[in-house]
C-alpha cells in the first residue's frame, strides 16, 4: 500500500496555485538527483513562490534577460529551466545568455523551435545544464536534433502535441520528453500515455486569481 504524505501549509499560505493531481501520473526526468514531473509555465514571481509544481519553465516573448532570469531564480524554491532564445535572439548571444544562466544557477536553458543545430552544438559544448530543444511541428528532425547535443524535448505542438511525443517516444524511446498538457486533466493523461516524461502547466493569471477572490469577498459583505 502506498501511503499518503502528510501536508502541512500553515494558515497564511495554504492559498497556493496546485497542479492537477493527474500529474502525479507521469514517470519524471531525474535531473542531477532531483525527480521533475511538473513544470509551471510562468515568469510571475507570485505565482511561482506560490506553485507547488515541482520546477519552473520561464520562457517569454522578448529578449531573454539575465536580470529577468536571476529575478525568477532568486524567487523561486524549485529549480527553475530559463530560455535563452534562439529565435529573435540567435548566434552567440544564445550561447553566451545560456553560459550566464548557468552560473546564475538554473538547471537547464530552453531554446526556441528556430534554433539551428548548429547553435544547439555550441550550447552542448560549452555548458553543463542540460539543454532543452522545443519541438512545434511533426515535421522537426528529431534526430537531427539529437545528434546536435539536445538533452531533452520540449513539446509545445498545440492540437498535435499528443501526436508528436508519440511519434518521438516511437522512434527515440530514450529521449526525455516535456510536454505541454492540454487545457484538462483528460489531455494531460493523453500526452502522458503517448510518452511524455514530464508535463508543463500553465497557471491561471493572478488577475484570474483575484478576480475570483474580488468575488468571494463581495459575497461576504
Amino acid at each position: 500500500m502506498i501511503s499518503v504524505p502528510p501536508e502541512f501549509y500553515g494558515k497564511l499560505r495554504k492559498h497556493m496555485v496546485k497542479v492537477p493531481e493527474v500529474i502525479n501520473h507521469v514517470g519524471g526526468i531525474r535531473i542531477f538527483g532531483k525527480l521533475i514531473k511538473s513544470l509551471v509555465f510562468s515568469t510571475d514571481v507570485a505565482v511561482i513562490k506560490n506553485c507547488n509544481a515541482n520546477a519552473v519553465i520561464a520562457v517569454y516573448p522578448f529578449t531573454p534577460q539575465p536580470i529577468i532570469t536571476q529575478s525568477i531564480i532568486n524567487t523561486s524554491d524549485v529549480p527553475v529551466f530559463c530560455g535563452v532564445g534562439g529565435g529573435t535572439t540567435t548566434g552567440n548571444r544564445v550561447v553566451n545568455l545560456a553560459v550566464h544562466a548557468e552560473y546564475q544557477g538554473a538547471m537547464g536553458v530552453v531554446v526556441n523551435v528556430p534554433t539551428t543545430n548548429e547553435v544547439i552544438k555550441k550550447l552542448s559544448k560549452k555548458i553543463d545544464i542540460p539543454v532543452i530543444v522545443t519541438i512545434g511541428s511533426e515535421k522537426d528532425n528529431f534526430r537531427e536534433r539529437i545528434n546536435a547535443g539536445a538533452s531533452i524535448f520540449n513539446v509545445s505542438g498545440a492540437s498535435k502535441t499528443v501526436d508528436i511525443v508519440k511519434r518521438i517516444h516511437d522512434q527515440f524511446p530514450e529521449m526525455p520528453i516535456i510536454a505541454t498538457g492540454g487545457p484538462n486533466e483528460d489531455t494531460i493523461m493523453e500526452t502522458i500515455e503517448a510518452g511524455a516524461n514530464a508535463i508543463t502547466f500553465t497557471p491561471p493569471t493572478t488577475a484570474e486569481i483575484f478576480k475570483t477572490m474580488m468575488q468571494n469577498y463581495r459575497r461576504e459583505l
